[in-house]
């Protein structure tokens, strides 16, 4: 926004002494006009018949403050007829085009600060959502190992009735979670092997998967990777897969989890063996079964005394 500037001696000016208030009074409207509306100085006519009156816009001309059209100052330009031109305004004033060139140099400023007050905005909520989304990631990232260490951690040699130590029970503990290769495994005196793959390739894993999550897969909580990797340990440890689809299947038809542990008690059930003659079976008790309901026994006292009613009415006959 310009500004109409007036000099600080301009209240001792003889020029606006002479004029008079009511005349200077004018000179200070019209001159904010000017500026405000980048007219160079040119005070219309009717501007100046609205601010005041035709004696004092005379009297400004007279004392040399406004030019009327066809004046001869050398230093200012000629306005049309009718309006007035501001004695020496561009002295004091910034011209037209300086305006126009510094309000479009400040409205570029103003769009490069929003822009990048914009980019500072978007950069830190990406901050915000990258960091959110990476701490979510690291969550679920410790869920799955903390799953695949308890997965793998419960293949211990006791579970499945092996009587040695296993590798948590050295002097140095490997700080994998895996068991380290020993002449005895959690599924027997098979030594461990490396699995042959891995879940989502082909393999006697993948097969496995596939096999139980057709069967299984619709009544689990679980993942298909997370019952993937439990079937890949269970082989790595030395487990057939003849021997591992029983238990699988058993944990299925129970709707428990697949996971280390149940593996290894669903090993260690289906490894029991059946009860031989006499044992665990309840005896069959003869007298009882030869004894007769309650229904049986009303039944017959209705009809024992049916028959003997029909023996009195017989006598009294």
């Amino acid at each position: 926004m310009p500004w109409f500037k007036v000099d600080d001696t301009a209240h001792s000016h003889p020029k606006l002494i002479k004029a008079g208030n009511a005349a200077v009074g004018l000179w200070m409207r019209a001159g904010a006009y000017a500026a405000q509306h980048l007219t160079e100085g040119i005070v219309p006519g009717v501007v100046a018949q609205l601010y005041g009156t035709a004696p004092q816009a005379r009297k400004l001309v007279a004392v040399g403050l406004w030019h009327a059209a066809g004046h001869t100052c050398s230093r200012c330009p000629q306005p049309p007829a009718g309006d007035f031109q501001m004695h020496d305004y561009h002295q004091y004033n910034p011209r037209r085009a300086k305006v126009e060139r510094e309000r479009e140099q400040a409205a570029e400023r103003q769009q490069r600060a929003r822009e990048k007050a914009a980019a500072e905005r978007a950069a830190r909520e990406n901050g915000k959502e990258s960091r959110s989304n990476r701490r979510r990631f690291d969550d679920e990232n410790l869920s799955e190992n903390l799953e695949s260490a308890s997965n793998q951690g419960a293949f211990w040699e006791d579970s499945a009735g092996q009587g040695t130590s296993s590798h948590r029970d050295a002097p140095n503990p490997s700080r994998s979670p895996r068991p380290d290769p020993s002449p005895s495994t959690p599924y027997g005196s098979t030594p461990p092997y490396p699995p042959t793959d891995k879940p989502g390739t082909p393999g006697p894993a993948e097969q496995l998967l596939a096999r139980w999550w057709d069967t299984y897969g619709r009544t689990t909580a679980q993942s298909r990777n997370t019952i993937g990797r439990a079937i890949a340990d269970a082989l790595a440890n030395g487990l057939e897969p003849a021997a591992l689809w029983p238990a699988l299947a058993r944990l299925g038809d129970l709707n428990k989890p697949v996971t280390g542990g149940t593996l290894t008690f669903a090993l260690a059930e289906l490894k029991r063996p059946a009860p031989g003659p006499g044992g665990e079976v309840i005896p069959f008790d003869r007298a009882a079964s030869a004894r007769p309901s309650t229904t049986d026994q009303r039944v017959a006292a209705g009809m024992d005394l049916a028959a003997r009613l029909r023996a009195q009415e017989g006598t009294t006959a």
